[in-house]
């Protein structure tokens, strides 16, 4: 299985702390936050890896360059000379998933015991053109998914269903590129909307695992403490 971690955000919202680092080299329990998301990957049996880059990109690059597991292969999605978000972004790598399996999609900054097997399975079992993780827990950004757990919509959109925040994590069809309308810097929640009427894109809820984004200072905090108290889970 491939996978793409998206390494390229400036993690503004962790300053100073991100003036000489990229925000997915920020540590947590003494690791790099791109070392714990690699790590899990490795140990779900992912076997190639792309990883984009954008802010101080030579620091990764570096840091990849020493990174070696057995069998696992790493490449670079170069985005220095703009930041193309998680749509543009995925679109800059679609040449790398070619050979028409699903894949995931995972955010370098999300700290996650998420069971990435499990997920597969329910993605496969499903049938759709990607699956999402997403939780019950406060965001702005919610989704909406039907009672069959299908996304309708954006919550908040006059919309019934169960509203669900997403975790970061996500599983796609390599199909979902031959309905990309959009070029350049865009977001593949854009994506989803635009196609979610005709092509069924499912949630994976993953109530019990462990979920933090190190968006803040705070959350980073409680990431530390998180990831303390529960080593043997990473």
């Amino acid at each position: 299985m491939k996978a793409m971690i998206f390494a390229a955000g400036l993690g503004t919202r962790l300053r100073p702390m991100t003036d000489n680092i990229p925000k997915a080299m920020v540590e947590v329990g003494g690791q790099p936050m791109l070392k714990i998301v690699l790590d899990r990957c490795y140990s779900a049996g992912i076997d190639e890896v792309v990883v984009n880059v954008h802010y101080l990109s030579n620091i990764i690059i570096d840091f990849l360059a020493t990174y070696h597991r057995p069998g696992l292969k790493i490449h670079i999605s170069d985005e220095s000379d703009e930041l193309l978000e998680t749509g543009g972004g995925l679109l800059k790598a679609k040449d790398f998933f070619d050979d028409g399996q699903p894949f995931l999609v995972a955010n370098a900054d999300v700290l996650t015991n998420i069971d990435i097997q499990l997920f597969l399975q329910k993605h496969l079992q499903y049938g759709g053109i990607a699956t999402l993780a997403v939780r019950d827990r406060s965001s702005k950004r919610k989704l909406c998914f039907d009672m069959h757990g299908r996304l309708i919509g954006r919550a908040g959109n006059d919309l019934k269903g169960d509203e669900l925040a997403f975790s970061g994590y996500h599983i796609l069809q390599p199909e979902i590129f031959n309905y990309f309308n959009r070029e350049g810097k865009f977001s593949i929640m854009d994506v989803y909307m635009d196609i979610c009427q005709e092509h069924s894109i499912y949630a994976f809820s993953h109530q019990k695992d462990i979920w933090v984004d190190i968006g803040t200072i705070e959350k980073w905090e409680e990431a530390n403490i998180v990831y303390k108290g529960n080593k043997d889970l990473f």
